[in-house]
């Protein structure tokens, strides 16, 4: 009999206790810190959102120029395309972004004057429908941006700011979203800038070795970090500690992380603290290649920015198609995907990523079942001799075979993967079985006529088949 205790803080998304945790003190240091283990809840998520929303939203500008790592290291910074660093990019000077608040805005317009327009504009905004939309997606849990380096955040904090006061939301955006996400069922993870805070260092960062110079290592803005997470953790008991780039030296985060682990047991931290001990790796607009053992997440936005950039239109915007496939991929190697949506001020998301968003979503509807809680298989791709591709997870007794494109003649072939007597095949979407027969090292199953859906099929093989071939 299920724990009714259990299910009802399921069924709200509050933070459980782990049965195999619940009982483990953590102490304040990183070899205690590294028996954390990723919790059950996590690894079966698979889909996350992301959210960036803040003062560079009003402005929404930065210019198109392409995905992270895509674009040469020695121009990134200044043709960088994404929103969320319009301040630092316009510090730069003689940059597109410069030339483009120059010309709207003028030279001496100061970047937090936008804090009355987001302010007056984020008035209008309904928690609710983020909320519904991202469980519509088919997402386990959101992550949201509670201040990102040009230093504003978007609660109302106790914790005053030193170099500019009153540098916060008028509505507490984190709590409100906390709510409605976890009525929504989903969990609620927490971003916060820990490594750079432009408001204690107002030189630009002009290349990579400026991510490490000009984040912040002062005592002052140690414990002003310390006390930010300390306040996110007690007011809104978050399901992942979301850190980026770096954190300052003289910070505490032993003792932040073991108080968060006593409390939270099925909590996690990123990688991006710069410290000895994560849950998990988070690469940005990149993926790994293989099978990973250590849950990872990948994270990338719908276009080239992940705060709203007004100057992106469908070229600059992944497809429908490859997003899709972009998520079947990250799950077939052990990752989530946490996709991210950038509002407009007024909370409003741009009907380019509501689109993209729904699109995921009628997909998950008929295909959820080989994605939210499952495991990889024996490997991750395969590829048949007309160049389809397939990726494989696994649940139970069952392995998911997706094929990333219609199938050549109307016949599924599943490459190096060999069926049993009682081997049933069925597709995700439809109820009878499909037939199917050994050819070789290939399982080829007849398509059902007309073939349903689109961007991926799943097909479900009971019980697992075997492999004849690593690959």
């Amino acid at each position: 009999m299920m724990d009714r205790r259990r299910f009802v803080l399921t069924l709200t998304g509050a933070p459980l206790l782990a049965q195999s945790q619940a009982s483990k003190r953590f102490e304040p240091t990183w070899e205690s810190l590294r028996k954390h283990t990723v919790p059950d809840w996590y690894r079966d998520a698979k889909l996350g959102i992301f959210i960036h929303w803040g003062l560079y939203s009003v402005p929404a500008f930065a210019p198109p120029s392409g995905e992270l790592g895509k674009v040469d290291w020695t121009r990134w910074f200044f043709e960088n395309p994404y929103a969320e660093w319009y301040l630092n990019t316009l510090r730069l000077k003689k940059t597109p972004t410069y030339e483009y608040h120059v010309k709207k805005y003028g030279a001496d317009f100061d970047y937090y004057n936008f804090k009355d327009t987001f302010n007056t504009e984020s008035a209008r905004w309904d928690p609710k429908a983020w909320a519904s939309l991202f469980r519509e997606t088919g997402a386990r849990y959101a992550v949201l941006t509670t201040k990102h380096h040009d230093g504003f955040t978007l609660w109302p904090s106790r914790v005053p700011n030193p170099k500019r006061p009153g540098l916060a939301s008028s509505r507490d955006i984190v709590g409100e979203l906390t709510t409605a996400v976890r009525q929504a069922g989903l969990k609620m993870g927490l971003y916060y800038s820990g490594g750079l805070d432009w408001t204690f260092e107002e030189t630009p960062v002009a290349g990579m070795g400026g991510l490490r110079t000009t984040a912040p290592q002062s005592e002052e803005y140690a414990k002003y970090a310390d006390a930010h997470w300390r306040e996110l953790i007690d007011r809104y008991q978050p399901s992942i500690l979301w850190n980026d780039i770096t954190y300052p030296g003289k910070g505490r985060l032993t003792e932040i992380f073991a108080d968060y682990f006593n409390r939270f047991p099925e909590g996690l931290v990123n990688n991006r603290f710069g410290v000895e001990f994560a849950d998990i790796t988070t690469p940005e607009y990149s993926r790994y290649d293989k099978i990973v053992e250590k849950p990872w997440e990948t994270c990338r936005g719908l276009g080239f920015s992940f705060g709203y950039n007004a100057v992106e239109g469908e070229q600059h915007v992944i497809a429908r198609d490859k997003l899709v496939h972009l998520l079947i991929d990250v799950v077939s190697r052990n990752g989530n995907l946490l996709i991210n949506a950038g509002p407009r001020p007024d909370g409003s998301i741009p009907d380019i990523q509501t689109g993209r968003l729904r699109a995921l979503g009628e997909w998950m509807k008929t295909n959820s079942e080989a994605i939210h809680g499952t495991r990889t298989w024996n490997r991750a791709a395969a590829r048949n001799d007309a160049g389809e591709e397939y990726r494989f997870t696994r649940k139970g007794d069952a392995v998911y075979a997706f094929a990333l494109s219609r199938p050549a003649g109307g016949v599924f072939r599943v490459p190096n993967v060999h069926a049993v007597e009682k081997t049933r095949v069925e597709l995700l979407g439809k109820l009878a079985p499909l037939e199917w027969k050994q050819n070789g090292r290939a399982l080829e199953v007849t398509a059902p006529t007309p073939l349903p859906g689109d961007h991926a099929w799943t097909l479900k093989i009971t019980p697992e088949p075997y492999q004849l071939v690593r690959g």
